[in-house]
């Protein structure tokens, strides 16, 4: 059986009281969607993670990289297992755009034609962050996947490398997140990779807001000017295969790989500096947190009812 691997309340401070949007009562989703149709599902996908896990790497090591998956395919049509596609020689998908060329998405046969493909990515990423000693949640089913996959639209809304704070937070509130789910959805990178492209430019400029100790650890495995696209390196340089706030105090001490990452510590918005120290101090309001916000996540976008359809094989549409 394939797995789908490689590939995501109130907070207070001292002067600071903020809360999450409520999108709980009109949620479409339901915990025990599949209870009568197909009871097993979570179950056997669990089962086929521990197998993964239980190899020699590099299989077990991709397997962070699912959440990454999860965040990819909500950000373009929702969450609908759109990221999944696999391209065709006539036509383009979400995989081709270059954020997406290291993902892979094996069909994954539970229940055919009952659970759907993006209800089992949302699950699978539950179980991940799960099994790396982080916050568990339960996940919301009932999502159907979508009949688009298209790579211009994913080029266009999918976050740069490069960005500001206030751009990420603008490309969040397009989708109905806030800051504070930007920077606690931002905690997934305790776990997994990035490729040296996406963070080439800090450090062959010498990117004085990168802590020169990290940037002359990487910069072996990321030679000038010839880039391995393949080549990785971990988003935390302390405690890669740990689901813990360990990324939180990375940033402050200005060990975080990507641009993107860097400005929530140091950028010019003051609840997204204050969210990091907070969480760096933190790690049961981190992890709290972390689990309200992939529930929010999960209803991005969703279709249900009669909308989309139920792949009979998660890379292509039936």
């Amino acid at each position: 059986m394939g797995l789908l691997f490689m590939i995501i309340a109130f907070v207070f401070f001292s002067n600071y009281s903020l809360s999450f949007a409520n999108s709980s009562s009109s949620s479409p989703l339901s915990v025990g969607f599949y209870d009568k149709s197909c009871p097993q599902v979570e179950d056997v996908i669990h089962e086929e993670l521990v197998k993964k896990m239980s190899q020699r790497p590099p299989l077990n090591i991709t397997i962070p990289g699912t959440l990454r998956l999860f965040f990819h395919d909500y950000y373009v049509q929702g969450c609908d297992g759109s990221v999944l596609i696999t391209p065709t020689e006539d036509k383009d998908s979400e995989r081709n755009t270059p954020i997406n060329l290291s993902l892979a998405g094996d069909a994954f046969d539970i229940c055919p034609g009952v659970v759907s493909c993006s209800d089992i990515l949302a699950i699978l990423a539950g179980d991940v962050v799960h099994w790396w000693k982080g916050p568990h949640w339960e996940v919301e089913k009932g999502r159907r996947d979508g009949l688009v996959s298209n790579l211009t639209e994913a080029e266009l809304l999918m976050p740069k490398s490069n960005e500001s704070i206030t751009s990420l937070i603008r490309g969040f509130e397009s989708i109905g997140l806030s800051t504070v789910d930007l920077v606690t959805l931002s905690g997934a990178h305790t776990i997994g990779f990035t490729h040296c492209i996406e963070f080439a430019s800090r450090i062959f400029q010498k990117d004085t807001t990168l802590k020169v100790a990290v940037r002359e650890k990487v910069i072996s495995s990321c030679p000038f000017p010839k880039i391995d696209r393949n080549v990785a390196e971990a988003l935390d340089q302390d405690t890669e295969f740990l689901f813990d706030n360990k990324f939180y105090k990375s940033l402050r001490q200005r060990k975080g790989l990507l641009l993107t990452d860097n400005v929530l510590a140091f950028g010019e918005d003051e609840l997204s500096r204050k969210l990091v120290y907070r969480y760096s101090e933190d790690q049961a309001l981190f992890f709290q947190e972390f689990a309200k916000s992939m529930v929010k996540l999960g209803r991005v976008g969703v279709k249900t009812g009669k909308e989309g359809e139920i792949r009979r094989d998660c890379r292509k549409f039936n």
